[in-house]
């Protein structure tokens, strides 16, 4: 894999099951994807569903670096989904896990499979919270403040 490496930015979410166990396992699984390593990793978080049903998900944020192209971390992600039993019956719905890529790099994409960066990310305060917390950077302060009404809590710190 000659490709150079980028920095990217993977939201984790699960309302059905042991979602925290999930979410934990689905972190050590993306470390070990094909030239690719986990850099960084949030809190687990508990939030009400937003535009979902179901019960409360745990939300996480992960840093990834990765030779992976986009499209190709995509369909990684889309197949660990399927490995811990996601199905999506309608839009929304409760699932296992959850993978969605936030960021990539600076890439812009809008494409029928994919769009970068996650064209719902600045809306959802279980994405915005923890992504706060591993890159402070990437999220404007203010923006957090419109989304405090939004619940979401610490669930377990995973000490990183």
């Amino acid at each position: 894999m000659s490709r150079e490496a980028v920095v990217a930015f993977v939201g984790l979410g699960g309302n059905l099951g042991d979602a925290a166990g999930c979410l934990i396992t689905a972190m050590s699984e993306l470390d070990r994807l094909a030239g690719t390593r986990v850099t960084g990793r949030s809190c687990l978080y508990r939030s009400a569903p937003h535009e979902a049903s179901g019960p409360d998900f745990i939300n996480a944020v992960v840093k990834i670096t990765t030779r992976l192209s986009a499209p190709d971390l995509l369909v990684a992600l889309q197949h660990m989904e399927l490995a811990a039993g996601r199905v999506r019956p309608y839009p929304n719905a409760p699932r296992t896990l959850d993978l969605d890529l936030l960021l990539y790099g600076s890439a812009r994409v809008d494409s029928p499979q994919l769009t970068l960066p996650h064209p719902r990310m600045m809306e959802r305060a279980f994405v915005l919270v923890p992504l706060a917390e591993i890159a402070p950077d990437r999220v404007d302060a203010a923006l957090l403040e419109v989304l405090h009404g939004q619940e979401i809590s610490v669930f377990h710190d995973l000490g990183t």
